[in-house]
């Protein structure tokens, strides 16, 4: 696996886009990093840029990136929402694939060091990335925001960790961290009272307000016995908020930071500001991502949601995330296109040469030409794929039934299950033609010497046991799926069992199917012990499968004679 990081700077521009594309343009000039998005907001003068790649590449587009705003943004003119202290305010790297939180923390030291030794940018790290416990916290190191950095700088207890201590007024300070992955997440209000929405964001966030002598707005501070002030905590832990007026759309916001979503979700990020807002007298309207958010995050509240109205969670991704947008108003105000606020469909593979991708007849074209491929593997697979669909199916219409509103949870338990069948069998599609190309390549290398010769045999081998295996987890997903088709035949909705039997014959079409490419694709592999293995056990989920077959079908004849 690639090792992959992201890297969010946030540059003090919302509202020049010449002057953004200048810096966007400096990261896409690296070769090796994906621009994933640029949001920029006009009320916070302030442009979040998302980008991700290997580690090398990144830090160089991130150097690139942040040279460049040194040189289009003057500090000092800027005037926004959002607290700053510098032309790029924060600049923070995310382990996202293969790579761990302490290599990130290295790599980011090495671009903190590299801006302030060779932009002479004083620097701060933070986060993980801090030196010190005292600078973990981006908020104290940001205090006095960027008016207050010229005297900040000359206490030795704020000496930079890179960079000189010298105010550079143009460019001020900038703060280089490593994190685990933010959610910047917006909750609007039904308001224009920033003082409201305040009142929200210290009832929810983790470090809560001050706690006060008397009247809880205008009573005196209590402070501890080093004199800092004794905070009462908000209701949700990794959560960090405060209340603004958006101007552009004329309505406070709760803006927080989600620091670890595995701690608080969105879902529950946005439930609880529903409650501390209807206590005040206020009501949500609905939310905005700013920036990225994982795919699993939105899926997590579609199901969240689901759950709490009693409906099946065993629905397509696709349904999921529009129940997700839907129930937390994330179109409430611009629309929210998936493809371009969740990474993963960000850097996925758009190229159009998927056969899961094309039409149901463009899919039965290209198997009917000459090429050899889609073959009896990918069909194998997508009849798999058909059936389980029908016996989730019938797994979601059972739990929507009228009269049976206590088995929801029985039944939603089952499409989930068929989901996460149908979904592995849509992959194993294409993956089958995938094997077979990589068997195509391998006799295409070159055999003019004995070390290629060796290179090309070694390569071959390695293709067709691939092209058993792909085959054979096939069969594996396939049969498992015969036990959706078996519950809904025996417990699910009688008008639906005759689904259920089309479902289970698909079934056994793809364990017959994918076995028959199992074991053609023997022949071209030389090590025997690894033949023998999987063709036994191909024979036995064969003869499972058509034992399972009859069951299903025999319940399924007699429920329509029932009928």
């Amino acid at each position: 696996m690639k090792q992959l990081i992201e890297c969010v700077p946030n540059f003090s521009e919302g509202k020049d886009m010449g002057v953004i594309k200048q810096i966007t343009a400096e990261i896409e000039s690296v070769e090796g990093v994906r621009l994933l998005d640029v949001d920029p907001g006009a009320a916070t003068n302030r442009t979040v840029v998302t980008f991700v790649g290997e580690p090398e590449p990144v830090m160089e587009a991130a150097f690139r990136a942040v040279r460049k705003a040194g040189e289009v943004i003057d500090m000092t003119r800027h005037k926004g929402e959002h607290p700053r202290m510098g032309a790029t305010d924060v600049c923070p790297l995310v382990p996202v694939a293969g790579i761990t939180m302490e290599e990130t923390v290295e790599y980011a030291r090495q671009l903190a060091e590299r801006l302030g030794n060779q932009l002479n940018i004083p620097v701060f790290c933070y986060e993980n990335a801090a030196f010190s416990k005292e600078r973990q916290n981006l908020a104290t190191i940001r205090a006095g925001e960027y008016e207050g950095m010229p005297d900040k700088l000359k206490d030795p207890a704020w000496k930079p960790d890179f960079g000189p201590a010298e105010f550079n007024p143009k460019t001020g300070v900038t703060a280089v961290g490593a994190r685990d992955f933010l959610v910047a997440f917006n909750i609007n209000l039904n308001t224009t009272s920033t003082r409201r929405a305040n009142a929200v964001a210290f009832d929810v966030r983790e470090r809560g307000r001050a706690k006060r002598e008397g009247h809880p707005i205008t009573g005196k501070i209590v402070r501890d016995e080093k004199g800092k002030p004794v905070m009462i905590p908000g209701s949700l832990k990794a959560v960090k908020g405060i209340g603004w007026f958006i101007e552009e759309y004329g309505i406070a916001q709760i803006s927080m930071n989600l620091t670890n979503i595995g701690i608080t979700p969105v879902h529950v990020a946005f439930d609880e500001v529903c409650k501390k807002a209807e206590a005040r007298g206020l009501r949500v309207t609905g939310s905005e991502l700013v920036g990225l958010i994982p795919l699993k995050a939105m899926l997590d509240a579609g199901r969240y949601f689901l759950k709490k109205q009693k409906r099946s969670l065993g629905v397509s991704e696709q349904e999921l995330i529009k129940i997700a947008v839907r129930s937390m108003g994330l179109d409430d105000l611009k629309p929210f296109r998936a493809g371009e606020k969740i990474i993963e469909y960000m850097i996925r593979d758009d190229s159009g040469d998927k056969l899961v991708d094309m039409t149901l007849a463009g899919f039965a074209d290209e198997t009917a030409s000459e090429s050899p491929a889609p073959g009896g593997g990918s069909i194998s697979a997508y009849a798999g794929a058909l059936g389980v669909s029908l016996g989730t199916m019938v797994a979601n219409l059972s739990s929507h039934k009228r009269g049976w509103d206590e088995r929801w949870e029985e039944f939603s338990r089952w499409a989930e299950k068929g989901q996460a069948l149908k979904d592995a069998l849509i992959f194993l599609v294409d993956e089958d033609t995938r094997a077979f190309n990589k068997i195509m390549s391998a006799y295409g290398l070159p055999k003019s010497n004995d070390q290629e010769k060796a290179l090309r045999h070694d390569a071959i081998q390695e293709a067709s046991r691939y092209a058993m295996e792909i085959p054979f987890r096939v069969m594996e997903k396939a049969y498992e799926s015969m036990e959706v088709m078996q519950a809904m035949a025996e417990t699910g909705l009688q008008a639906s069992v005759s689904d259920a039997g089309v479902g289970a014959l698909c079934a056994r079409t793809a364990v017959m199917g994918a076995f028959l490419n199992v074991r053609i694709n023997a022949s071209g592999v030389e090590d025997k012990t690894f033949t023998s293995d999987l063709l036994e056990r191909g024979r036995e989920l064969e003869t499972k499968a058509l034992q399972k077959e009859q069951e299903i079908l025999s319940r399924v004849d007699q429920k329509i004679k029932e009928d």
